[in-house]
C-alpha cells in the first residue's frame, strides 16, 4: 500500500552555512565598521542575533533572510522573538522550528478528512504518515497540503509505493 510522511525540517547543515555567510556579509558591509554584530547558533537550534541597536538587528535580520532564502530554506521556520535592549547591546532570540507540533499535527489530519480522501492519516512523533490504496489519492493529499496555508513548511518524504 502507497504511504509518504510529511515532515517539517530544516537542513542544520544549509543553516549553518546561511549563517556563516551572513556573518561574513556583516563583518564587510559598511554600516557595520566597527559594530560588534554576530549571529550565532546554539545547540538546541535557536540563532541568537545580537547587535548594538534594535535597528541593527533588524537590519542582519534581512541579511539573514535573503542567505536562507538562497539556501532554499523557508523562512516561515523562524519565529522570532523580542528584542532585548541590555545596556548597550541588543539580543534577538530566532527559534528554527523543526517537527509538526501535535495541534498543527491534529489540524492537518482534521484537514484531510474534511476533504473526504480515500486515506488513512497518522500522527507519529512530530510527523505524519499518510497511507492510501492509490498512488493518486496521496497526490491530492500532497497538493491539499501545498494549497492548505499552516504556517509552517511542510516537506514530503520516505515516499514508498
Amino acid at each position: 500500500m502507497p504511504s509518504f510522511d510529511i515532515v517539517s525540517e530544516v537542513d542544520m547543515h544549509e543553516l549553518n552555512n546561511a549563517l556563516d555567510q551572513a556573518n561574513r556579509e556583516v563583518g564587510t558591509r559598511f554600516d557595520f565598521k566597527g559594530v560588534e554584530a554576530v549571529f550565532s547558533l546554539s545547540s538546541d537550534s535557536n540563532i541568537t542575533v545580537s547587535a548594538e541597536s534594535d535597528f541593527q538587528i533588524q537590519q542582519m535580520m534581512e541579511i539573514l533572510r535573503s542567505k536562507l532564502v538562497k539556501r532554499s530554506i523557508d523562512i516561515k521556520s523562524l519565529k522570532e522573538g523580542d528584542i532585548q535592549l541590555v545596556g548597550k547591546k541588543a539580543s534577538m532570540e530566532v527559534n528554527v522550528q523543526q517537527g509538526i507540533e501535535a495541534d498543527l499535527a491534529r489540524k492537518i489530519v482534521k484537514t484531510v478528512k474534511e476533504a473526504k480522501m480515500k486515506v488513512q492519516t497518522a500522527i507519529q512523533g512530530e510527523k505524519l504518515r499518510v497511507t492510501g490504496k492509490k498512488r493518486d489519492d496521496l497526490q491530492q493529499v500532497m497538493a491539499l497540503l501545498k494549497d492548505a496555508n499552516l504556517g509552517v513548511p511542510l516537506q514530503y518524504d520516505n515516499y514508498r509505493d
